[in-house]
Parts: structure tokens; C-alpha cells; sequence
């Protein structure tokens, strides 16, 4: 395979900044008349903050990208820290003591409770300026979130401890099952939430409404909302059936030493495989400790070397991976194993490791560890790859 990844000696990510914007753009084209928050939380799933934020805006108009979604103001406030002045929406409930900090940042919070709109409207006052809040509204996630049956109490509550410190700036919700089969169950979120804005109080202008995640925005055309959320689907996940990305993240790590082992030599913490004949295994320079999920070592784990899968042998360890090369002579220290993304004709996708691990493509990528350079691989014809 050919090898971008000039000085890295151990293991890496590989991110396809073509994948990633042409992944962006399927899904606003699958939900016309909607713009884009992209989540960028958790480190950008994994794949890095800064870089994806700049991937993205130079696949977006400034008219397309409506805002930034993260999870936690220390978040939104990397986010400053990396040069954006846009909307910065923090969506998870925020820690009574982390307001302050959300208003110096100049951050959009996600309110779930009146209690929270009071403390966000004395942030404010403490600031010297008004505050943009969104209402979360709970259609059945249960996490977050006010009641939507009692949008007509809370509303009115929210309006007088807002007050004319905050402006109420839109209004959404998190569907549990877009990424399902059956969408009726989603499609009821829908409905409810619908509904619930209906009983609310007007505000001056108007609300920004969205409900829309990945899956929702490719299988329901985001709903006719103003915003939509690529999250999973942006970073190369599954968003459910029909809803198929194009891969983004690569997985690669060097192999390290190279042995022949009789029959009988038993692999790997609890010795969990035995060689049944004689066999040639390599230690490959990766484990759980960079995210190489662990199951995988007893749950029929591959890798692809010199374009051909190959067995992982033995537990996966927390810097180590043994891998089956019987039937690969030619392979020598140093050659590349793939355990995420394509070798030659090969392939294998982050969501096959997840299924394999018991696990969703979510937890794979946001695992991948620190210790891991991330390669970033531009659109072809143009600039040469960096690493970070």
C-alpha cells in the first residue's frame, strides 16, 4: 500500500479530508433548505478538532454553516481558542459552576430546566450583555431536555426568568432511533415536538428549529428544519439503512517483529490460541492503549496487510497486537497493518470493528487514543499530507 505517513514510525489515523466534505455535503443535499451545525465534540470524534473545523469550512459557504456543535463549554472554549467566532452551541446540560465561563467564551447553551435559564441570564447581567439560549425539548430520549407535553407551562416560565437578559434563539430535540429500521418511532418524536412549539410563547423574530442528526437529516430530509446536525455520518459512521458514508477514518500501525512459532505456542494474556501448525506471526506495534478495541482479539478481529486480511491471534494487549502472516511470507517488519480502512482491494470499516467489538462506530473512533499522530490526507491535487 502506499504509505502517507512520512515520519510516523509506530501507528496512526489517517483522516480523508475529501471523504469528510463530500460526506457534509450528501447529507445538506439530502436536506434542502436546511444549513449546517456540524458536531464537533469529542474531539471531532476522534479525528481532531481544529483540522475537521477547518475541513469544513472550506467545504462550506458561510451562509450553509449555521454554527458549531459541541458537548461541553472546555469545548466551546477550544473552540475560541481555534480561531472561530461563529455560533458555538453547547448541547449537553451545563454544571451550575460552568456558566460563567460559557458567557466569557460567548457560548450558545442548550437549556433544559428554568432553573438553568435563571442561572444563565445572571451570567449575563455579570457580562454586561445578552446570551443566546436554545430549549431542549424531550420527546423521548429522556436524558435532557423540558417536557414536551408541558411546553405551554415551561414556555411561559422560561420567558419571564429570561427576561431581557437572554434571547431565546431556537428550540430542538434529540430523536433515540433514527439510525433504526422502523422510523415510526422517530417520526412520533417528530410530532411531538411539532406540538410542543406550537404551545409555546412567541418570541421577537424567530426560532431556529432543528431536530435533525445524521440519520434524520439523510432518511427524513431533515425534516424540514432550519438546521441539521451531521455527526457519525460526517466522520465516516453508518446513520442507519440507506444511510451509508463514505469512509474517513484509516487505522494503521507498523509491524514490528516478525517470527516463526511451532505447533502448540500458545499466544497472548490467558493464552487463548494455541497454533495448530507451524505458523509465522507478527507483533504489531498497537493495542487497546491507542483504542484498538480489545474484544477484537477474541472476537474474530482482522487486519490487512499487503492487501489481504489476516487473522488477529490472541488477546489484543494495551501495546501490542499479534496478527497471522502463515500465509504471507513476503511480509517483513516494518510493513503497515490496517485495522480500519483499505489496503489494495481490501477493506475493512470502522462500523464491521464496532459489530465485531459489540460496540458502535461512535465509541471505535472517539477511543482512538492521544498516542496516535493523526494524518490528515487532503483532496487529491492539492497540498502534500501532515500529520498532528
Amino acid at each position: 500500500m502506499t504509505d502517507p505517513s512520512t515520519g510516523v514510525s509506530r501507528a496512526w489515523v489517517e483522516v480523508d479530508e475529501g471523504a469528510l466534505r463530500r460526506n457534509l455535503r450528501r447529507v445538506l443535499h439530502a436536506a434542502p433548505g436546511s444549513a449546517a451545525l456540524p458536531m464537533l465534540k469529542a474531539n471531532a470524534y476522534g479525528l481532531g478538532m481544529g483540522p475537521v473545523l477547518e475541513m469544513v469550512r472550506r467545504e462550506l459557504a458561510e451562509s450553509e454553516l449555521w454554527a458549531a456543535g459541541v458537548a461541553a463549554v472546555a469545548e466551546g472554549e477550544e473552540l475560541r481558542r481555534l480561531g472561530w467566532r461563529g455560533r458555538a452551541v453547547v448541547f449537553a446540560p451545563v454544571p451550575p459552576g460552568e456558566y460563567a465561563r460559557a458567557a466569557q467564551a460567548d457560548l450558545t447553551l442548550a437549556l433544559s430546566e428554568t432553573a438553568a435559564v435563571r442561572r444563565w441570564a445572571q451570567a449575563a447581567r455579570a457580562v454586561g450583555r445578552r446570551l443566546a439560549f436554545h430549549t431542549e425539548i424531550d420527546t423521548g430520549m429522556g436524558r435532557a431536555g423540558f417536557p414536551a407535553a408541558g411546553a405551554a407551562e415551561w414556555g411561559r416560565e422560561v420567558m419571564e426568568a429570561s427576561a431581557d437578559l437572554l434571547a431565546w434563539q431556537g428550540c430542538f430535540t434529540h430523536f433515540h432511533s433514527a439510525d433504526e429500521p422502523d422510523l415510526a418511532p422517530t417520526d412520533e418524536q417528530h410530532a411531538r415536538l411539532l406540538d410542543a412549539l406550537e404551545r409555546l410563547p412567541a418570541v421577537p423574530g424567530r426560532r431556529v428549529i432543528h431536530s435533525a442528526n445524521s440519520a434524520a437529516a439523510v432518511r427524513r430530509g431533515g425534516f424540514g428544519g432550519d438546521v441539521v446536525r451531521p455527526g457519525i455520518f460526517l466522520y465516516g459512521g453508518s446513520a442507519g439503512p440507506g444511510a451509508s458514508p463514505e469512509a474517513v477514518a484509516s487505522l494503521r500501525a507498523r509491524i514490528a517483529l516478525v517470527r516463526p512459532v511451532p505447533p502448540g505456542s500458545t499466544c497472548g494474556y490467558g493464552a487463548t490460541y494455541t497454533a495448530t501448525r507451524e505458523e509465522r506471526w507478527g507483533t504489531v506495534a498497537i493495542g487497546y492503549g491507542d483504542g484498538l478495541p480489545r474484544a477484537l482479539g477474541t472476537a474474530g478481529g482482522e487486519a490487512i496487510v499487503r492487501g489481504r486480511k489476516v487473522p488477529i491471534r490472541g488477546r489484543v494487549s494495551m501495546d501490542m497486537t499479534v496478527v497471522d502472516l502463515t500465509d504471507l511470507p513476503e511480509v517483513e517488519a516494518g510493513d503497515v497493518a490496517t485495522f480500519i480502512g483499505r489496503d489494495g482491494e481490501a477493506a475493512i470499516m470502522v462500523d464491521e470493528v464496532a459489530a465485531r467489538a459489540g460496540t458502535i462506530s461512535y465509541e471505535v473512533l472517539t477511543g482512538l487514543g492521544t498516542r496516535l499522530p493523526r494524518v490528515y490526507l487532503p483532496p487529491q491535487g492539492t497540498e502534500p499530507p501532515s500529520a498532528a
